[in-house]
């Protein structure tokens, strides 16, 4: 798949396909995304790649990013807080934390992003989706 044949109407998490947090909170937007807005890639995987050099974002520390195709890109703090307006409900609530500094925000999300692995764990491999979740997926 090319960046031009990205779905328009859907906003694309990038996540860190072999971290164990990430995938957590993978499946967590999915159980929670019943409008059907978010479709995921792998930052791992060709697509990924190709994503992240079209947006021109250093991944070394970011686990999830949001990329809302030819309108915008959210990594890091505002990633997670983009993800929880778009879910919405009592989760929606959490952008009330988008008052504090993007700085300071960014600088507790890198603490965790650096210590994923170390915290939660990590596979060998990026999750492979079950058969009703394939189409969540781009590649």
């Amino acid at each position: 798949m090319e960046i031009s044949d990205l779905p328009k109407d859907k906003k694309i998490i990038l996540f860190d396909g072999v971290c164990n947090l990430c995938d957590s909170a993978v499946k967590f937007v999915i159980k929670r995304d019943k409008k059907d807005i978010f479709r995921f890639v792998p930052l791992q995987s060709d697509l990924g790649q190709k994503i992240i050099k079209h947006i021109g974002v250093d991944t070394k520390n970011d686990s999830m990013i949001v990329y809302e195709p030819n309108i915008a890109y959210y990594y890091k703090s505002q990633a997670a807080l983009k993800i929880a307006k778009y879910i919405g409900g009592i989760y929606g609530l959490l952008e009330i934390f988008s008052i504090f500094p993007k700085g300071l925000s960014d600088t507790v999300y890198d603490f965790a992003a650096k210590n994923r692995y170390q915290w939660f764990g990590k596979k060998d491999s990026c999750m492979i989706p079950t058969l009703e979740l394939k189409s969540k997926f781009l590649e």
